[in-house]
C-alpha cells in the first residue's frame, strides 16, 4: 500500500459565522500531484494554510509527512515547502541573495548554502540573472525563483497555491515542466489552481471543493466520467456502410449530410470495445472514429454551479 504524504480527516474551519471548511477528508499518496479545485472563496487557501501549519483548524485531524499537525508542527514545517499566491521574492535584492537568505533561514552552513543556491539557480535556468535585482525579473522568472527558494530546505512535500496565476502561456507551460520534474524526483506536490487545464495536465488526483466540502474526488478521467455528455462519433465515406452502421448500433444520432453517427457513452474502454465488436460482427468499418468525453470545465460547473456568491475564504488581504 502506498504511503500517504498527507492524510486529513474532518478538517473544519470557520471565520465568524462563515464556515469555510466543513469536515474535509484528504488522502495524498507520496510522490504524486494532488490538485484541489474550487471557485473563489471555496476554501482552497485555507486548506493549504492549515496543512502547512500557518493557521490551526477548528476541528479534525491531519498528518503531514507522517507528523501530526497539532502535536508536532515543527517536524511538519521541516518537511514541507510553501509557495503562496503572493511571491515571497524580495525585489530589492538579487536572485542569488534571495536564495542565500533562504539558506540562512534554514540555518545552513555558509559553504553549503552557497552550493545549494548555485545548484538551484542553475536548475531553474536563473544563473545568468542571479546577480540582477529580482525586481527586474519577468513574472515567470520570479515564479521560478520563488519555487527555487522553496526547495532550499529540501522539502519532501511542496504546497503550490495557485502558482501560475498571472503568467503567460509559455511561462505557465515551463512551470508545469518544473512541477513534473519535482515529482519525478520524489517530491509530493499539493496544488491549488483555478486553471482547469492545469489540473488536467498535472494532477494524478483531483478534489473539487465546494461550500466547504468535497463535491467529488478522483483521477481526471474518473471525474470526467461523472458527467453525462460523452459520446463516440463515427464518420463514413460510403453511404451503404453508414446506413448499415445506423441499423446495427442502437440509440445513435444521425447526420445524413456528413454521414456521421453519434453514440452516447461514458468514454470507457469497455463501451468502446462493445461498439467496435458490434461493427466487426456486422463487417462494418468506419473511416474515422473519435471518442469525446466531458472536460474538467464541464465537471467543475456541474459540481459547483454558479458560485459567485459562495462562502468567502479567509480575506485575501489577510493572506498577504
Amino acid at each position: 500500500m502506498t504511503d500517504l504524504a498527507i492524510a486529513a480527516n474532518g478538517l473544519r474551519k470557520s471565520y465568524g459565522d462563515k464556515t469555510v471548511l466543513d469536515g474535509v477528508d484528504l488522502a495524498v499518496p507520496e510522490g504524486t500531484i494532488f490538485s484541489l479545485l474550487g471557485p473563489n472563496g471555496a476554501g482552497k487557501t485555507t486548506a493549504v494554510k492549515i496543512l502547512s501549519t500557518l493557521i490551526t483548524a477548528d476541528g479534525g485531524q491531519a498528518q503531514v509527512a507522517g507528523h501530526d499537525l497539532s502535536t508536532d508542527p515543527r517536524s511538519v514545517r521541516a518537511a514541507i515547502g510553501v509557495t503562496g499566491q503572493f511571491s515571497a521574492v524580495d525585489g530589492l535584492i538579487t536572485g542569488e541573495e534571495n536564495m542565500l537568505l533562504m539558506a540562512d533561514l534554514h540555518h545552513l552552513p555558509t559553504r553549503e548554502g552557497r552550493r545549494i543556491a548555485a545548484e538551484l539557480l542553475e536548475r531553474f535556468d536563473l544563473t545568468d540573472a542571479a546577480d540582477k535585482p529580482a525586481s527586474t525579473y519577468s513574472g515567470g522568472m520570479k515564479r521560478r525563483l520563488d519555487i527555487a527558494m522553496t526547495l532550499v530546505g529540501d522539502p519532501s512535500i511542496i504546497f503550490l497555491d495557485e502558482p501560475t496565476t498571472g503568467l503567460d502561456p509559455r511561462a505557465r507551460h515551463n512551470l508545469w515542466q518544473i512541477i513534473r520534474e519535482l515529482v519525478t524526483g520524489g517530491v509530493t506536490v499539493f496544488l491549488t489552481t483555478q486553471y482547469l487545464e492545469e489540473a488536467d495536465q498535472l494532477a494524478d488526483r483531483i478534489a473539487v471543493l465546494h461550500h466547504g466540502t468535497l463535491a467529488a474526488e478522483g483521477t481526471p478521467d474518473q471525474l470526467k466520467r461523472l458527467i453525462p455528455g460523452g459520446h463516440i462519433q463515427l464518420r463514413f465515406t460510403e453511404p451503404a456502410a453508414y446506413r448499415d452502421a445506423a441499423a446495427t448500433l442502437i440509440d445513435t444520432t444521425r447526420d445524413d449530410d456528413s454521414l456521421t453517427l453519434r453514440l452516447a457513452g461514458d468514454g470507457s474502454q469497455r463501451h468502446l470495445r462493445t461498439t467496435l465488436d458490434r461493427l466487426d460482427a456486422a463487417g462494418i468499418e468506419a473511416d474515422e472514429l473519435t471518442v469525446h468525453t466531458p472536460d474538467l470545465d464541464d465537471v467543475f460547473f456541474a459540481l459547483t454551479g454558479d458560485t459567485a456568491a459562495g462562502i468567502p475564504d479567509q480575506p485575501k488581504e489577510n493572506a498577504r
